[in-house]
This record gives C-alpha cells, structure tokens and sequence, in this order.
C-alpha cells in the first residue's frame, strides 16, 4: 500500500481504539496471572478534560499498558465522583434556565432533577477519555452514588458512630456562604488579597478615655464581646478588667489579658468576635465570653447585628466604614495584605469562619496506621519527598467535618424526633428498632422520625473507593476483591494527599485489615509558561480536546510527558506537542525508507567484477557490525528503560526511548544498512530490520500507542497485536561492540566536522590513516567509515614529507586519528577551534575541583550526586588530554 506522506492520527486513533474495545483487550477478570491493579481518581461527574488529568491519566495508562504487555492481568477501573457541591451548582444552575428556583422543589423533585442532569453529562469526561487512548476496563465504571456504593458507605458511617468515631458537636467551620454549605480546611484555598485596615476607637465605658483597635472586617465589630490585650503590655495594664463600648451598636464588652495578642501588631489590642474567627473561638472559650452570630446562611447580616440587617457582608463593610467615619468612630485606613480563604468549589467566594452544629470524624486513632504505613515504607510515595508533606500533616490531624448542607450526595443517616433527639441507622425501620433499644417504653407505632437533611462530605464515599470499587464492604470476601485487593499503583497529584490519599489508607487499613495500594505516583502540577498553575479562571489552560484533534493522542501523550518527571510540576509548551508530532512523522518517514527495500530483497548480493565484488564485501560487513551494535544497543535500552520503570522515572525512560528510536535507529543504522541507489538488500538484514523495528515499536507502545500499533501491521502482516503483545527479556549486552560503535559514531561526526571547518567538499576523498582502536578492534567497522564520510583506506601511507597536510580530529575516545588529502591545509581555524576548546575544558576541570575540594559539600553529597562529579572530572581530563595531542601534531 502507498503510504501518506505524514502521519494522520485521527483516523488511525479512532480505528485502534475501537479495535482493542471489539478484542476486549481492556477488560480484565480474575485468573492465574498476577494481577496488576490500578484505580482512577474518580473526576467529578460535572469534569471536562483538561492538562491535569491528560497528565494523570497518560501516566496511569503507561504504567497499565506495559504492566499488560508484561504478561500480568492489568485492570485499570474507571468511574466518577457524584461532587456533590459542583454538581449541585450545576443542577441550580439548570433550574435557574428553567426559570426554577431550588427553594419552591422538595428534595425528591430536586434529586430527580440531579439525576438528569448527571445522566445527560456526566459521563463526558470518561468518554473523553477514550479519545486520549487510555485503556479503562469500561465493564467496570464504578459512580461513588451506585447503589451498593451509596450502601457501602452508609454502612461505614454507621460504623464508625458505633465505634465512637463519629460525633455531633457545634464548632468552628469554614462557610461556602454560595453553596451554604460547611467545607474541611482542604478545600480552602488560602489567597494574598489586598484590602484595608481600618483603625476603630473604642470608648472604655464610663471614663474619659478611649483603646483602639485595627481589623479588616469592621462588618463584624456588632459581633464583639470582648477586647484583649497583652498582660505585659504596659500601655493597656490600666485597663484590666474594665469595659469598652462598641461603636454603633453600644454594647458593653470586657477587656481581657491574653499573651495570644501580639503587642507589635496593630495597636497591640484585638477586638474578639467569637462566633467569626477560628482563633477568636479559641479565646471566648478560654474566657467564657458570649457568641454573637451576626450573618445567615447565605453571607448578609443576621438580626443579631441589630444594623443593615439583610445586607450582604461586603456591602455592609463599605457602608459601616462611612457610619464609624461620619461619627467619629474611624481614626485612619491603611492598605494591607493578607491571605484570605477562598471556597476551592466557588472559586471568588471568600469562605465565613462560623459557629455550626456539624458530623465530625475523630481522626487521631483512625490515622495511627496510616502513618506507620507510610513512614515504614510499606507504601511508597514516588518521589519520597512527599513523605514530609504527609507526615507533618498526620501527625498534626483534626477532626474531619464531614457534614455537608447539600441534597445531592449521600444523606447522613442519623434520625431525629421532634424534640432533636436521634439515632443511628442505616435506614428508617433500623432507626426504629435502635430507638426501641435506647428507650424500651417509647410509642413505636406513633413514632415519627425524621432523617438528618445534610449529606456526607464527597470524600467520605471516594476513601472507599479502591476496596468499593470491587464490592469490597458491599459484598465482603468475594473473588474480585480477594484478587484485584490490595491494588498497585495510585497516580494522583499532591494537593489532593491529604483529601484523598491518606483518607483511603486509613480507610483500607480500617475496613479491609490492608494497604489499598503498594505505590503512590504524584504528579506535577501543569502551569503555563509563565509558571500559573493552568485554570479556567486565568484563561490559560489550552483546549485539551482541540490539540487532540489538531496533533493526535500519540503527539499529546509524548508532549505531556517528555518533560514531566514524578512531583515536579510541568511548565507547559505546545511546542512539545509539535515534538511530538515531529516524532511521529520521524517514525513514519522511517517505515516509508524501510518498506522501500521490500522488494529489493535478495538472498545474496552478487558482482560480476573484482570491483563490485569487494563493494559487495564491504557492503557485507557494514551490515554485520551494523546489526551487531544496533542489537545490543536495543537490549541496553531495554533493560535501561526496565530499570526507570521499576524507579517510576516515567519521563526519563520516554526520552531514553526516544532517544534509541530517533538517533541511534533512524539517524546511525539506517543510514549504515541502506543499500545503494536503486541496489538490493540482503534478506537476512531486512528481516532483522523488520524486527528491531517493531521491538522499537513495542517499547513505545505505552506511550503512543496508536502510531505504533500502526507501523507494527504496516511493517509486516501481522495476527497479533502490540496491545497485548508480550515483552521479551533483554538479551546478554556486549560492551565492547557498544563502546566501538560509540568510537565509530564520533570518528563519523569528528570527520564531517572536519570538512566543513577545512572547505572539504562531500565528494572529494579523503586518504585515512586509521586510528589504533579500529584497525585492531574490528576492522569491519572501516567499511561504515569510508561509505559514510567517503575515505579511502590508506593505513600504510603516512610519510614523513606529507605530515604538514594532515589534518588531526580529536575523537571524544582517547585516540586520535589522521586525515590526510593530496593538498596543502590551513590549519589555522582548527589551531583557534582546539585552543577554544581546550580553554572551556579547563575551565571546566577548575569548577569541578573545585567543588570537589569543598569538604561540606564532599559531606553532604548523596552518593549518586559526588560519583557524577567524579565521572565529571575524569572525562574533562581525558578530553583535556585528547586536545592538547591533536594541538601538539598540528
């Protein structure tokens, strides 16, 4: 078949994926293999792709196809997250269109609603995921509201409340006064904002005299009930124990002394308002002060603030600022700079510290476990830095508000009569059976019981997931979880470790006695050129689906990773798609020369005269040694790539492959095996070939999987396929012959070099006096040489007269070699070029030493890091040494 001048992925990606779907080569159910057990971070059910999850999921689908390929059961289980408040933004959002308001709906019409809405949407993003190539055993898409999900962690709230776990208590939260809902400490987002401080006198009651204090929130002053100062503070020690009168308002509050207060800060006394900051919480229990809760639900000013009741908080600011000013009440304004919280599902809401009755999991006992695991390397974090991350953050837990005021989601399952006493119960008719046992001479019959409105925090269902997804409490001890539990690998990135990831090693150890996972990967964070993490607020996060389109998954796929090692974010370029591309095209022109030499097959090359039969010899052994290096070179990879895999050094064992494929394949052993102008190719170098072309093909495969799926039927007719197609162990490596072709490649490279510094034309033969290494070693190798660079072989000329007209190349090896032609050179340029060189060397060397003569560093250095500068050293000197002989002879 004519094949296209470039490669066109979208056909060729739509026609491999749908074939490996029709072969079932993603599905996985339980046999003798050893399983290798991956499961998605659950995107939210109202999630379009972006450069994160392309990321995410392009590793997770590499590691998956070359597990696959390595002969284990590979099942990656896709599925997504309810996202209980996303996805009740969205539905509100839909009933607004509607012209319908949330408020007018009872629960079920609005669940009715939501269930709509999830089925018509979301599923985008895992069917986008399919246009990325990733290989997802869809017979297993798993959603966190199935019903035998909603059970199962129905069930493990129940759980824990019995085992003192989970408790009811009126706290200090963080208030999405958007979704009217409580949020965990993760999920707000702390944000440098700039804003005013305003400077407020507070009149200390029935004296002449007055205290200033300075805040940000002079919205919150009708919530004070208290003033405090620094027991040393000797400018505020008069005023123990006395009171202040708030502005506007005219309470009367206490000034207390607390060493919390900073006396540099400010004016060095605090204005406490208990029911609105966490730290002022922590101090009206300390002091037994009043809570005062100003705001409602939704952010405006409750009756409790007595002034701009109804307003919202922002416009009362303003507005008290102009009252305090116009009455005497505001001395001055400064700008300040602060961080704020910020609700991560509503990203321009500034969150309300606030006083709410919520279901809280005590986490210290649960979390033991989960630590130890982590710090004893039973589960390993990649890279290991993150174990400090994880460690400071467990050892330093609070309690998990797990409350959230939604309707979508899972509903607690706690029951309350009229009075607010409750029970818990997995469903009504066991709540009954509960309050019997709590109170023997209740009216069971009369009894009405209403379940709690609130439902669980999203998380509290997605730390299940790994054991859930395999029906692990649901339906314990069956085969699937037995087989597929513990799984291997999680990929995730790093701000969602505390979230997600220790919440489900505590819950794996807690429910299944287990890990739920052997490793954990973290990603890097994509951010734009200009180092922004990539968001739809900033505007610039690239259309994922649009480059798709535009460069092919393949393109993508390499573009994200060839520059992503594990935990290091990712500055993102589209210029490495066009990498990718080029790649892809650089493979393709490969299959292009290849197939050209189908048929020109011959089982032995035939001359006629002396001429051509020793252009047939040396044609021969240029192949030998051709197919020698290339093989070995292929197994040095192989194992190479096998050993960064193992390290999970995902993006440097791609520009490994990449590497081998586009230099040492395309650029070196094609060009020494390529027969001349319209002249045949021996058979056996062809079929060998044929084969390193496809193993390079099945090396890349986890990586772009369609390109190489393609070339491996093109090369050949095939009855398997690459998707499944099994490894082969690399083979024993031979150094020496790798070593020569390293001699072999730089005497090649040295010699073009060397014409084009000289104004030696291509055409024009060169007489070589050949170096010690290649007519010793393997002289075989001349014959590349003198095709390559256009030689002629004249080892035993090399007179005493002709000794001004060589021209002396320094190989990178320590030998060096002559090039000698039938005309007088100037070797002037080479004098400078060598001189030059030899003056960076140096410089080089000195840096070096340098930093090798430096006893802390000498201390300090891992290993690895002073072995490099080692080799560092002794290769400066050897390459040093190489110039200084070629200046000598010049």
């Amino acid at each position: 078949m004519e094949l296209t001048k470039n490669f066109e992925p979208t056909a060729i990606d739509a026609k491999w994926y749908q074939h490996s779907l029709d072969k079932g080569y993603f599905n996985s159910t339980p046999d003798s293999r050893d399983a290798y057990t991956v499961v998605i971070p659950p995107p939210n059910v109202t999630g379009v792709l972006h450069m994160g999850h392309c990321l995410n999921n392009t590793i997770q689908d590499i590691l998956v196809r070359r597990a696959r390929m390595e002969g284990k059961n590979a099942c990656w289980v896709p599925g997504t997250d309810h996202a209980s408040i996303a996805t009740e933004a969205k539905v509100v959002a839909m009933l607004r269109e509607r012209g319908i308001t949330k408020s007018s709906l009872t629960r079920e019409e609005f669940l009715s609603y939501a269930w709509e809405w999830k089925e018509k949407y979301g599923g985008i993003i895992l069917q986008q995921l399919k246009k990325l190539g990733c290989s997802l055993d869809w017979n297993r898409t798993s959603f966190t509201m199935d019903e035998d999900y909603y059970k199962a962690v129905i069930k493990v709230f129940v759980d824990l409340y019995k085992k003192g776990l989970i408790y009811r208590g009126k706290r200090m939260i963080n208030w999405d006064v958007v979704a009217k809902t409580a949020l965990s400490d993760e999920e707000v987002i702390r944000k440098e904002t700039k804003q005013k401080l305003y400077y407020l006198s507070y009149k200390i009651d029935g004296e002449d005299e007055h205290i200033t204090i300075a805040t940000v929130r002079p919205e919150t002053i009708m919530g004070d009930t208290a003033i405090c100062v620094n027991p040393n503070d000797e400018r505020y020690k008069h005023l123990h124990g006395k009171f202040a009168i708030v502005p506007l308002i005219n309470r009367r509050i206490p000034i207390i002394a607390d060493d919390y207060v900073t006396m540099d800060f400010g004016t060095g006394a605090l204005k406490v308002t208990p029911a609105h900051d966490m730290n002022d919480n922590q101090l009206g229990q300390k002091h037994h002060l009043e809570v005062i809760d100003i705001l409602n639900d939704d952010g405006t000013l409750s009756e409790a603030a007595q002034i701009f009741i109804g307003q919202d908080r922002f416009a009362a600011r303003k507005k008290i600022a102009v009252e305090l000013e116009e009455k005497g009440y505001l001395i001055k304004t400064e700008d300040y700079t602060s961080e704020v919280g910020y609700s991560e599902r509503n990203i321009d809401t500034v969150v309300e510290p606030r006083l709410s009755l919520q279901w809280w999991v005590s986490m210290k006992k649960i979390s033991e476990p989960a630590l130890d695991a982590v710090m004893s390397e039973e589960i390993k974090f990649h890279p290991a830095k993150f174990k400090n991350t994880y460690s400071h953050w467990m050892t330093n837990i609070k309690d998990w508000c797990i409350s959230r005021q939604l309707w979508w989601g899972h509903r607690i399952p706690a029951w309350f009569d009229e009075e607010g006493n409750y029970v818990v119960a997995i469903n009504e008719v066991e709540a009954k059976k509960v309050w019997l046992i709590k109170h023997p001479q209740a009216d069971i019959i009369n009894l009405t019981l209403k379940q709690d409105d609130a439902c669980l925090d999203t998380w509290f269902s997605s730390w299940l997931w790994p054991f859930e997804v395999f029906k692990g409490l649901s339906n314990p001890g069956n085969t699937e979880v037995k087989y597929y539990y513990p799984t291997n690998t999680l990929v995730t990135a790093p701000e969602i470790i505390f979230f997600w990831v220790a919440r489900m090693i505590m819950a794996g150890y807690e429910y299944m006695d287990q890990k739920p996972f052997s490793d954990v990967y973290f990603t890097g964070i994509v951010r734009d050129k200009q180092g922004r993490k990539m968001s739809k607020s900033l505007g610039n996060s690239p259309d994922l689906l649009g480059l798709i389109d535009q460069y092919g998954a393949d393109a993508t796929r390499f573009g994200i990773m060839i520059a992503s090692p594990a935990g290091n974010d990712l500055l993102f370029d589209e210029s490495s798609l066009e990498q990718g591309r080029n790649f892809n095209n650089k493979l393709w022109n490969a299959l292009k020369l290849v197939k050209m030499w189908e048929g020109r097959q011959a089982d032995s090359i035939e001359m006629t005269d002396d001429s051509n039969a020793a252009a047939s010899n040396s044609h021969l052994s240029t192949n030998n040694f051709a197919l020698d290096w290339f093989e070995n070179r292929l197994n040095e990879v192989k194992a190479e790539v096998d050993g960064l895999m193992k390290q999970f050094r995902l993006s440097e064992a791609l520009k490994t492959i990449y590497s081998l494929i586009w230099d040492d394949f395309c650029s070196w052993y094609l060009e020494w095996v390529k027969p001349g102008f319209e002249q045949p190719i021996e058979k056996a170098i062809y079929e060998k070939t044929i084969y390193f072309f496809s193993e390079l093909m099945q090396l890349l495969h986890p990586y772009m999987p369609f390109v190489t799926e393609e070339i491996y039927h093109l090369l050949q007719d095939r009855v398997d396929d690459l998707c499944v197609k099994q490894y082969v162990s690399p083979g024993n490596i031979d150094y020496d012959i790798l070593k020569y072709g390293n001699y072999l490649k730089s005497d090649i490279t040295a010699i073009r070099d060397a014409r084009i510094k000289n104004g030696i034309k291509n055409s024009e033969k060169l007489k070589f006096t050949s170096s010690y290494w290649l007519m010793n070693k393997n002289k075989s190798i001349l014959a590349i040489l003198e095709k390559q660079t256009n030689l002629e072989l004249n080892a035993e000329d090399l007179s005493e007269e002709n000794l001004h007209n060589e021209i002396r190349v320094p190989s990178i090896t320590k030998d060096t070699y002559h090039l000698q032609i039938n005309r007088k050179i100037d070797t002037s340029a080479q004098k400078d070029s060598l001189q030059k060189d030899l003056e960076h060397q140096k410089g080089f060397l000195l840096s070096v030493e340098k930093k090798l003569s430096n006893e802390k560093f000498v201390a300090n250095a891992k290993p690895e890091v002073l072995a490099m500068e080692q080799k560092k050293k002794a290769d400066a000197l050897s390459r040093i040494k190489a110039i200084e002989e070629s200046l000598a002879a010049l």
